[in-house]
């Protein structure tokens, strides 16, 4: 801080309870004359403060009269009539709302604006309700500047809303921010929430009727216990609240929550008076982000503040009741202001300033997952410590506006300190109460006005930092380094919460940067507890890992020494995706770094996309001696091969893999997938690219690849739109990737993978069987077929459950011979897709592309139709393409509830053909077969009704004597 040079010396009593409030600018005060208490409010105050003499005086709720017709041209004093003696009053700074605090009684007054040009009207119109109003009230200073004639100029007044009752409970002090009230007697603190809704019926109040049954036992001296209820358990506490309310205009129900409780006990018999346990300086202290308006949102926090005068307590009531800080003042402290940086606080010589936690809680209210490996934030629970102290004389009272602390000081040299063994006789005796203060005298001392200019964040940001490299310099491990960075990032975080200027924020987050840097080098050398802090502070610190590495190359004092959280940072880069790529020099020695810190981490690290410049022979070296100390395993083995690849050593590359098994292969890809495929860390829309050792199986091995991809597929290592784009960057679009898809169809068990890869591949093979035509277009135009798949239609029908044996009657249809092999095999593997559980329905729409002219593309669609249970049309139609294969279509569907159809449609149709042309031999070789079925499945009786009536019986006598006999032997 740095003092102004500002010093008035003044002479006055010390003033009654005052509160002033910035967004409405009004003055409140108690006031004492003629042995009368009055409350007042000031409006338009600055016209008075300019030695302008028009002053009106009215009473609350009066604006149809006198000078408020004159608008903001004169300061108004508005008389605010109580009940009861008001104690202290409290202004929210959010929506301008009035606390007054009497004897047993709270007062809530709501702030109205009337405007000038409506106010004729006033008695016409409904005054909207407070929680509309609320979000509308932002007035500025400017205001009392605003001329008479300004028809738009907002008069100030009050509307008493609800009273809240608290019987036997004299406040001391109020607070009121954003519908919390807080009430402070000398050793209890109460915080409620007021609520407004729109039932009809009020919460549940406390038993007004309960009485102080120790009001006659004034002989005792009875000391309630200490008490702490947070939350839903404040309810417990033996303080009832009623609220009663008055607003007629108000059209919600208020409804009244317990927040939390504190007692506090004297503890007489160690010599501590009720004066040196009294409760002072309570605050309700709201706390908006840069992306809030004060005028239209809640606060994302609103804390309370209490003290002691050896001790503070600060608590954040939104989102749970929590106390964050107790505070430890190493002297008496007589008054405490809470701000959004510092607590500051006067003791009778000094005023000291001290970290608080507010900027903790809002960073985790706006950010709830900043407790990341991306983002870190110090604790709340952090300990509290004291920046510094400034010496003053005689103070009394303190007060902050902006950067400025306002003190009052006095030198009272007439009073004498009473002797200690005095005030506590006296404490003993006074019960809870104090004797009210002396009256000044009117030939007393006068009183001293400091105006104390507090430094800006960012100056006291580089003190930190000057005090952080003396203690970098002794122990740059120590604790206090670390506790002295976590308050400065606080600090820094607090600021930025509320600033908006784009300039000063720049500054800021350079500055938040560096600190994130100083804390990342904290934590990289911390141990085992909290070395993972290390990875979140270095990443919002904007270092690159080269520079990371350079911050923790080990010291001379250790020289093969590096920390626990050094390592996790680095560990943790190297698995995830990133953009930077070291140098060889910086791959190297990171290469270096774990084969003497973490030798397991090495297969991982050399698999890292970031590390493609390595030197592979020098690491080729490093691998082999980590085999000869740790074994062979097939995940090390597959990275030696990588770097024979590296190094064009085809011959060593398929020695190490013939090592193991193709399915030990497989494994070792699942347990480290960045030997197959770079990429993928940003989830399933993330690029994934093939790398060098996947290009090469691709040429090679090209079995051993698909095994992987549909291994790292099924254990959701890569996406199936992320392996396709792996294989169609490898130019494999139409060979490998097929067979993915078909073994990927083999593996997987996922009913929404299993139907994308059965439309994909009818595509396929139906694109296949067009690719010789010249007048169809390939979906895969650029890449024919270049080799044979892996899986033949036979191995795809023996192991999968999606590929049907094909009926019999598809092999009369399309002998082999007829076409090409690879003409062949789509087919074949098609035909068997359509004899398999395959729902045609979505098929059907690609066998348009198909004409049946063909008798490959007339199975394919006699197929839909047989699958469809069109067995009808389906005789018919096979009857004119392909006769000769109507039995063995008949013996494969005409069966059980089909039977029927043998002798209701079969029979007649090749009757009817059959005699139609006498001569063909496949019509009259189908009509002996069918007859024989039909011979032994009917009847005499059914037989002869069936029999033709144009002379040709004789040619069914044998059949029907077959079917006599048969019947009979039944």
């Amino acid at each position: 801080m740095v003092l102004s040079c500002r010093m008035y010396s003044l002479r006055f009593s010390l003033p009654l309870p005052l509160s002033h409030l910035l967004s409405g600018d009004y003055l409140v005060t108690i006031e004492e004359k003629n042995s009368a208490t009055y409350l007042r409010a000031y409006t338009n105050w600055r016209y008075q403060a300019e030695e302008r003499s028009r002053v009106g005086v009215r009473l609350l709720g009066h604006l149809l009269r006198g000078a408020s017709q004159r608008g903001g041209a004169q300061m108004e004093i508005i008389e605010i009539p109580l009940s009861e003696r008001p104690v202290s009053v409290a202004c929210c700074s959010v929506t301008g709302d009035l606390l007054v605090g009497c004897e047993n009684t709270l007062v809530l007054f709501t702030l109205r604006r009337q405007n000038q040009e409506n106010l004729q009207n006033q008695s016409q119109q409904n005054v909207q309700s407070s929680s509309s109003l609320n979000s509308q009230q932002t007035f500025g200073q400017s205001e009392g500047h605003s001329s008479s004639s300004d028809h738009s100029v907002s008069i100030l007044d009050f509307e008493r809303s609800v009273i809240m009752h608290i019987p036997n409970f004299t406040p001391k002090k109020v607070a009121l921010c954003s519908g919390y009230v807080a009430v402070q007697t000398e050793l209890e603190a109460l915080v409620l929430k007021l609520n407004t809704s729109e039932s009809d019926a009020l919460d549940e109040s406390c038993d007004m009727s309960k009485t102080d049954l120790l009001e006659d036992q004034s002989d005792l001296l009875l000391i309630p216990r200490q008490q702490e209820l947070l939350g839903s358990q404040a309810k417990n506490c033996d303080v009832p609240v009623s609220i009663e309310k008055t607003g007629l205009e108000d059209k919600g129900q208020y409804k009244l929550s317990y927040v939390l409780f504190r007692r506090f006990t004297p503890e007489f018999f160690t010599g501590c008076s009720v004066e040196e346990t009294q409760l002072h300086s309570m605050q309700l202290h709201p706390l908006f982000t840069s992306n809030q308006s004060t005028s239209t949102e809640e606060p994302a926090c609103v804390f309370c503040f209490f003290s002691l005068p050896s001790a503070g307590y600060l608590y954040s009531l939104k989102n749970g009741v929590e106390l964050l800080s107790a505070y430890q003042y190493p002297e008496r402290v007589l008054e405490a202001v809470l701000t959004d940086h510092l607590l500051h606080v006067i003791t009778k010589n000094a005023l000291q300033c001290f970290t608080v936690r507010c900027a903790a809680v809002a960073a985790r209210i706006e950010e709830p997952y900043i407790d990341t490996t991306m983002k870190a934030c110090p604790p709340s629970s952090l300990e509290v410590c004291a920046l510094r102290m400034q010496l003053f004389i005689g103070l009394r009272s303190v007060c902050v506006h902006g950067p400025h602390v306002i003190l009052l000081s006095t030198a009272d040299t007439q009073t004498q300190e009473e002797p200690e063994r005095v005030q506590q006789r006296r404490g003993l005796a006074r019960r809870w109460t104090t004797s009210p203060p002396k009256e000044s005298t009117p030939t007393g001392h006068g009183w001293n006005l400091y105006v104390v200019d507090t430094v800006s964040p960012l100056t006291l940001y580089n003190e930190m930092v000057e005090y952080s490299r003396q203690y970098a310099e002794t122990n740059p491990s120590a604790q206090s380094l670390r506790h002295l960075l976590s308050e400065a990032h606080l600090l820094l975080c607090s600021s930025l919460l509320q600033t908006t200027e784009q300039t000063h924020r720049k500054d800021l987050e350079e500055a938040l940067r560096e600190n994130c840097a100083q804390l990342g080098d904290c934590f990289s050398r911390s141990s085992q507890k909290d070395c993972h802090l290390a990875l979140p502070y270095y990443r919002m610190s904007g270092l690159s890992v080269t520079e990371v590495i350079a911050r923790n190359r080990p010291l001379p004092s250790s020289p093969h020494s590096y920390g626990l959280g050094f390592l996790f940072y680095l560990n943790h880069y190297l698995l995830e995706e990133t953009e930077e790529i070291l140098s060889q020099e910086s791959a190297d020695e990171v290469i270096d770094i774990f084969s003497q810190s973490e030798s397991s981490a090495l297969i991982s690290v050399c698999a890292s996309p970031s590390m493609i410049n390595i030197s592979a022979d020098r690491t080729l070296q490093v691998l082999h001696r980590l085999e000869d100390t740790a074994g062979v395993s097939v995940p090390l083995t597959i990275t030696m091969a990588t770097l024979a690849l590296r190094l064009d050593d085809l011959q060593q590359f398929m020695q190490l893999l013939d090592r193991h098994a193709e399915m030990l292969l497989v494994y070792g890809f699942i347990e480290e997938p960045r030997l197959l495929i770079h990429g993928g860390g940003g989830g399933s829309q993330a690029y994934v690219r093939p790398t060098a050792l996947t290009q090469q199986l691709a040429k090679s091995q090209p079995g051993l690849l698909v095994a992987g991809m549909v291994a790292l597929h099924e254990n959701n290592k890569v996406q199936l739109e992320q392996a396709d784009g792996v294989f169609k960057e490898l130019g494999c679009e139409n060979c490998l990737l097929v067979d993915f898809w078909e073994a990927t169809l083999m593996a997987s068990s996922q009913d929404a993978v299993i139907q994308e890869l059965l439309f994909r591949l009818t595509s396929v093979y139906i694109d296949r069987l067009l690719c010789t035509n010249p007048d169809k277009r390939s979906i895969f135009p650029q890449s024919p077929l270049r080799h044979k798949s892996l899986k033949s239609a036979d191995d795809l029908i023996n192991s999968c459950s999606h590929y049907g044996a094909l009926y019999p009657w598809l092999i009369i249809l399309c002998p082999p011979y007829t076409t090409s092999c690879l003409h062949q095999e789509a087919l074949h593997k098609l035909q068997s897709l359509l004899c398999g559980p395959l729902s045609v329905g979505f098929v059907l729409p690609l066998l348009e592309r198909l004409s049946d002219e063909t008798m490959w593309g007339f199975s394919l669609h006699l197929l839909c139709e047989t699958r469809r249970g069109r067995y009808d049309s389906s005789i018919g139609t096979l009857l004119d393409r392909c006769p000769q294969a109507i039995i063995a279509y008949a013996n494969h569907h005409l069966q059980d509830k089909h039977l029927e159809l043998w002798w209701q449609k079969l029979l007649p149709e090749l009757c009817n053909r059959t005699r139609a042309s006498a001569d063909n031999s496949i019509l009259l070789a189908a009509l002996k077969e069918t007859l024989v079925v039909v011979a032994a499945e009917t009847n005499p009786t059914q037989f002869l009704e069936l029999l033709p009536d144009d002379g040709t019986a004789s040619y069914f006598l044998p059949h029907l004597l077959t079917c006599t006999q048969k019947h009979l032997l039944a």
